[in-house]
């Protein structure tokens, strides 16, 4: 099992070489720090926990420096417990983007949107009532069971509070791993806002690997190295255009010398 933190930035597109468009979304990484490492001998399973984003420290209390203080960091935002991990990492260590690799597939838990308080239709796609002919009834949640009981049975679907909930989108490939840009691109979308935070871990269910796709990377070019073209351009078309001149120049003045000699030595005769 592999995992780490990281923030939603946002949703783009990108093209591979065969012409086929590809919507990612964008994952920055944040340097993760091991806090702590449990072992069976003293926590009773194997797991390690990563932190990641920054806080100030007037913000932390007592406990949560103490914890950090052990591996040596700042107190962070987020924590997280990842077990069964793969491989041996110590306190303090740093984890990356670099775990991942193109082709793996992955499961992306993160926090969903809030939508605040809705209806029955909204929040459990049910359908409405007739809206002409005198029918009273529109959007309303219908029946709340039989009357025996006196009461609302549990998991009745009502209006109520909506979104804000731990969702996990399994099984979804990664397309591109920038370690010196921190950045993972994701296909498709996952869970949150812009700017929330997600916790991208190796895919329960899937454990081999797609082909990688070949991106096509686009270099921009700046203004300033236009301008440089534009004058060795110019510079390249002078040249050309004075050398032929010099040539034709340089025989016709010694022509003309040679001529003007001989007609002085005429008039002192």
């Amino acid at each position: 099992m592999k995992g780490i933190l990281g923030r939603k930035v946002g949703m783009t597109e990108v093209f591979t070489k065969d012409g086929k468009l590809i919507p990612v979304t964008v994952v920055e990484i944040t340097p993760n720090v091991v806090t702590q490492v449990k072992s069976k001998e003293t926590d009773g399973y194997d797991a390690i926990q990563v932190a990641a984003v920054d806080k100030k420290e007037k913000r932390a209390n007592k406990a949560e420096i103490g914890h950090v203080k052990k591996a040596n960091t700042t107190p962070k935002r987020f924590l997280k417990e990842i077990r069964n991990v793969e491989g041996t990492y110590n306190l303090g260590d740093t984890i990356d983007a670099g775990i991942f690799e193109a082709g793996e597939y992955v499961d992306v838990t993160g926090t969903s949107k809030g939508k605040g308080f809705t209806g029955v239709i909204k929040r459990h796609n049910q359908s409405r009532g007739p809206e002409t002919h005198g029918s009273r009834y529109h959007r309303r949640p219908g029946s709340m069971g039989t009357m025996r009981p006196m009461r609302v049975m549990k998991g009745k679907k009502l209006s109520g509070h909506m979104g804000v909930e731990t969702v996990t989108i399994q099984n979804l490939e990664i397309i591109e791993v920038n370690p010196s840009l921190q950045y993972i691109l994701v296909s498709g979308s996952i869970p949150g806002a812009k700017n929330s935070m997600v916790f991208i871990k190796s895919a329960v269910k899937r454990n081999d690997k797609a082909a990688v796709k070949e991106l096509i990377s686009y270099e921009e070019e700046t203004v300033a190295d236009e301008v440089i073209e534009e004058v060795e351009e110019k510079e390249e078309v002078s040249k050309e255009e004075t050398t032929p001149e010099e040539t034709k120049e340089t025989p016709d003045k010694e022509e003309t010398e040679q001529k003007e000699e001989p007609k002085e030595e005429a008039g002192d005769k």
